[in-house]
C-alpha cells in the first residue's frame, strides 16, 4: 500500500513535461473554465451563507453575555464548515462533468506510452458524462457515508486525534478514483472498475494526494489541478493496466 501511494504521488513527476510534449494544454480548456466557476461559485457561496448559518448556530447561545463573541465565532465556523461541504462537492462536480474532454487526453496518453493504437471500449460523448456522473454520485455518497463515520470517531477519546488524517486519506482516495477512471472507462465496464480501483486503492491514495495539495494553492491550484492529476493518474493507470495483461499473458501460457 505505501509503494502504491509514493508511485501514486511520483507520477506527478513528469506530468507537466508530457502534457505540454503531447500539446494536451487545448483539452483542458473547458475543464479548466468548469474547476474556476465551480470554484468560484462555492467561494461567493461560503461568503454570501456563512452570516446566515450563523446567525442560526448562535440561536444555541441563550445567554446575553458572550452573545457578539459566540455569534462571531458561529459565522467563522459556518464559512469553514460550507468551504469544507463545497470541496467535497467540487472535486466530484468538476470530475463527473469534465468526463468527456478528459477521456480523449487520457487515450492520447495511452496511445504514447505504448506506441499504438490499443483496442479498448468505444463510448460516445454522451456514454462518457453519464459515466463521470454515475462514479461520482456514487463516489460522492461513500465519501460523506465515511466521513460522517469518521467524525462520530472523532469523539473517542484516545483515538479521536487521527480522525484529521483519516479525513484527508478518504478524501484523496476518491479524488485518485475519479481520475483513474478516465482511464478505466475504455477497459472496463462499471463493476470492474470498482474492482480495479479497489485492488490499486494506493495508487489513486497517492494521486489524490497531490490533488487535495493542490487545491490549498489559491486560483492557480484549481487551474492546474485536473491536468495534471488526469496526467498523472492515466500514466500510472496504464502502467498497472499493461502489467496486469502481462501477467495474464504469462499465466494463460
Amino acid at each position: 500500500m505505501v509503494k502504491e501511494i509514493y508511485r501514486g504521488i511520483k507520477a506527478y513527476a513528469g506530468a507537466f513535461e508530457l502534457i505540454s510534449k503531447l500539446k494536451l494544454w487545448r483539452y483542458f480548456s473547458i475543464p479548466i473554465t468548469i474547476s474556476l466557476l465551480t470554484a468560484i461559485a462555492i467561494g461567493i457561496s461560503a461568503y454570501g451563507f456563512s452570516d446566515n448559518l450563523g446567525q442560526l448556530i448562535s440561536k444555541a447561545w441563550v445567554w446575553e453575555w458572550g452573545k457578539d463573541t459566540f455569534t462571531t465565532i458561529s459565522n467563522i465556523i459556518s464559512g469553514i464548515l460550507i468551504i469544507a461541504v463545497g470541496l467535497v462537492l467540487y472535486k466530484h462536480i468538476i470530475m463527473a462533468l469534465s468526463a468527456p474532454f478528459m477521456s480523449p487526453v487520457s487515450e492520447k496518453i495511452e496511445q504514447h506510452i505504448l506506441g499504438e493504437q490499443q483496442e479498448h471500449r468505444n463510448t460516445s460523448f454522451q456514454q462518457q458524462l453519464w459515466r463521470g456522473i454515475r462514479i461520482n454520485t456514487r463516489n460522492l455518497f461513500m465519501e460523506l457515508g465515511l466521513t460522517l463515520v469518521i467524525l462520530i470517531i472523532s469523539f473517542i477519546p484516545v483515538i479521536g486525534w487521527i480522525t484529521s488524517l483519516l479525513l484527508f486519506v478518504v478524501q484523496a482516495y476518491y479524488a485518485g478514483f475519479g481520475n483513474m477512471d478516465y482511464t478505466l472507462e475504455r477497459h472496463f465496464k462499471y463493476n470492474d472498475s470498482l474492482d480495479f480501483v479497489r485492488k490499486h486503492r494506493g495508487t489513486a491514495i497517492g494521486n489524490g494526494i497531490v490533488f487535495m495539495l493542490f487545491l490549498l494553492i489559491p486560483v492557480i491550484g484549481v487551474v492546474l489541478v485536473l491536468p495534471l492529476s488526469v496526467t498523472a493518474a492515466t500514466v500510472k493507470t496504464v502502467e498497472l493496466l499493461n502489467a496486469e495483461k502481462s501477467k495474464t499473458n504469462i499465466n494463460t501460457i
